[in-house]
């Protein structure tokens, strides 16, 4: 990110629109939430929301999933 933005600060217009495509390339280059959140210096849910108002596809939870018991 060009510049951290004071946390709780309200962004609109350009701010918003530039802050959200530099979100949405970093995101889709593999980049996680909770990175993006914390180098901005934004929560989880701001981050979230900037992605989903501009249609991203967001990417599934990782780790394993529950399944039937491997019979051996």
């Amino acid at each position: 990110m060009a510049e951290s933005v004071k946390k709780g600060a309200r962004i609109t217009g350009t701010d918003r629109s530039k802050l959200a495509g530099e979100l949405k390339k970093k995101y889709t280059s593999g980049a996680s939430i909770r990175a993006l959140a914390e180098e901005t210096g934004r929560s989880y849910g701001f981050v979230h929301r900037i992605l989903t108002e501009n249609e991203v596809q967001l990417r599934g939870r990782g780790g394993a999933t529950r399944g039937k018991a491997k019979q051996a």
